[in-house]
């Protein structure tokens, strides 16, 4: 009877029953493009809907590592990415201050507002992102990405010669960022190296592969 109202009591209350999983990107997100970098989101923090503390509160998010309130954001539309074993819990950022930071706080909508920052230091551009977790472990491709994602190019040109495909990418290793294209050397299913340039993101900003962190 006991545990039953402890049930009760925490659906009334709007926490997140189901202990959080390990969230990392799936497939391109659209609401994402104008993001300019990820920030590290303390685990309670306010949103404001703009960058100063008279400004109209949107919510205020608390979380550890099984519950996220209010369950009406949770993890998944919250973070990019949430590894709490990495210590790693980024959301996505579209403009910052010297002290905010406007963050996606729904990335199933777009939805922004404003948190303060408790350290620039937390805050890292796309570019930086991927230079230091996609060297690291290598990059994924995104499930719908186009199929032209799977060419492997001489040069950073759409129209360049592609040397390559990638059927079944086992490891995907990172070398250089080039603007919307890497350098990258891929050893696919026939363990042949194949060594080139991929598209890694849209002009407009769509990413189509991301660091595979594990």
């Amino acid at each position: 009877m006991k545990k039953l109202f402890l049930l009760i009591l925490m659906v009334f209350l709007g926490i997140n029953l189901a202990n959080a999983k390990d969230i990392m990107p799936v497939r391109p997100n659209i609401n994402q493009v104008n993001s300019i970098g990820l920030y590290q989101v303390g685990d309670d923090v306010q949103i404001y809907k703009e960058p100063n503390e008279e400004s109209q509160i949107l919510y205020r998010v608390r979380w550890n590592s099984d519950e996220f309130f209010p369950n009406e954001i949770g993890f998944e539309k919250f973070f990019v990415v949430f590894l709490p074993k990495k210590s790693l819990e980024l959301a996505a950022v579209t403009d910052m201050t010297d002290d905010w930071v406007e963050i996606i706080y729904d990335n199933q909508t777009g939805k922004t507002g404003w948190i303060k920052m408790d350290d620039p230091y937390k805050f890292m551009t796309w570019i930086n992102f991927y230079n230091t977790y996609g060297k690291k472990y290598g990059l994924m491709l995104l499930k719908s990405a186009p199929e032209s994602c799977k060419d492997i190019k001489a040069s950073t040109e759409d129209n360049a010669k592609t040397i390559s495909t990638m059927n079944y990418p086992q490891k995907i290793n990172l070398s250089v960022i080039r603007g919307n294209w890497a350098l990258v050397s891929v050893m696919d299913l026939d363990k042949t190296p194949k060594t080139g340039y991929i598209r890694w993101r849209s002009d407009n900003g769509v990413r189509y592969f991301f660091p595979a962190i594990k």
